[in-house]
Parts: C-alpha cells; sequence; structure tokens
C-alpha cells in the first residue's frame, strides 16, 4: 500500500491525482507508523495547495534540479553507455512479468517503479528498488535539505526497505561527493530504438 500511494503521490500534481486525494487519504490512514503520518502529511500539503502552485513546484522540484532527478539510474549511471545497460535491465524485469512499457516514461522512474511492485510484481519490484537504495536515500536526503514536503513520501518509502548496508553506504557518500557522472552517449541509442520501445497504449 505504501508503494502504490507513493507512486500517485509521486505523479505531476494535475487534475487526475488531486482528484484522487480523498481515496487517498482513506487508504493512508490505515498504513502503520511512521509511513502513514508521513504520506498523510503530503496529501494535507496538496490539499491545501493551489493547483497552480502545486504544479510549478513539482516541475522545479523534479526536473530542474538534478539530485532530485526520479530516474534511478541518472543517480547512479548520469548519462552514460552503463545508464543504458541499467535501463535494458529495468525494461526486462517487466517484461518478464509481463509488463509492456510504451515510449512515454522510461522504465526507471521512480513511481514506475512504485506502481509496479505494488500492482504487478512485489518480489520483483522490491529487488529493484533495494538494488537502488542508496539512490532512494540520497534522493530522500536531497529533498530534505532543500525544504521539500516531497521528502515525507520518501520517508514512507524507506520504512518499507531494509536499513542501508555497508555497500549502499560508501555508495551513497560517492554520489553525494561526485553526483551524477556526464557522457553524452549511449541513452540515445536505448530512447530511440523502437524495438525497446513499444507501445501497449498505457502504462500498467
Amino acid at each position: 500500500m505504501v508503494w502504490r500511494i507513493a507512486a500517485l503521490l509521486l505523479d505531476y500534481p494535475g487534475e487526475q491525482t488531486l482528484g484522487l486525494l480523498d481515496r487517498i487519504r482513506d487508504q493512508a490512514a490505515d498504513v502503520p507508523e511512521p509511513a502513514g503520518s508521513a504520506l498523510l502529511a503530503f496529501v494535507a500539503h496538496l490539499e491545501a495547495g493551489d493547483p497552480t502552485e502545486l504544479a510549478a513546484d513539482y516541475v522545479q522540484t523534479f526536473d530542474l534540479r538534478r539530485r532530485n532527478c526520479l530516474h534511478l539510474s541518472y543517480y547512479a549511471y548520469g548519462d552514460t553507455r552503463k545508464r543504458g545497460m541499467a535501463l535494458l535491465r529495468f525494461k526486462h524485469a517487466f517484461r518478464a512479468c509481463g509488463v509492456e512499457l510504451g515510449d512515454e516514461e522510461l522504465p526507471d522512474h521512480l513511481p514506475v517503479v512504485l506502481e509496479f511492485a505494488a500492482c504487478i510484481d512485489p518480489d520483483t519490484g522490491r529487488r529493484l528498488l533495494v538494488e537502488y537504495r542508496a539512490v532512494v536515500e540520497l534522493l530522500r536526503r536531497s529533498l530534505a535539505d532543500s525544504g521539500s514536503p516531497y521528502a515525507s513520501i520518501l520517508i514512507a518509502v524507506n520504512t518499507t526497505l531494509p536499513e542501508l548496508s555497508v555497500p549502499d553506504r560508501r555508495r551513497l557518500a560517492e554520489l553525494a561527493a561526485q553526483g551524477p557522472p556526464s557522457e553524452e552517449v549511449g541513452l540515445e541509442t536505448f530512447a530511440m530504438d523502437p524495438a525497446l520501445m513499444e507501445v501497449d497504449g498505457a502504462r500498467r
């Protein structure tokens, strides 16, 4: 339930998302602490906000700040060939469970991974989240450092994941110090290959 709610709340706060807030609040009220209160706090933030300002804040938070990027493999690999391979691993994991993503979203987008874990295959979804455990924590810290209300969603997600391991902490320190690597090659091939980007009509 935490993953499903987090996937919805991390989506762009358009009319559809805002229209679900009553249902989301009711579901979040049944989530155990501390995740429940963290999710409810963010729901309250959306309910109290002006839709135009909420939309602008979302763009400012996630689209204009590299360290707040919701694409998990971007943190780890930046715009490099290695990221292209990481994206393929996500896509193959989804495909093995019968899910074909359209070309409107890359498969490492955190809301997509959370929705997949909640609704399709919890074991595979959890494995992907644990693989990028350090990235999820770094995103939480970045959001918290900037005072973003979205940090509460990552707090809730973290309650469903294991504690950071020693390798996770080492990787976290590296990512925090260096930021995403840069090499402007590799990703274009993945994005443009029609064999990898079948459109099945709707995100599942």
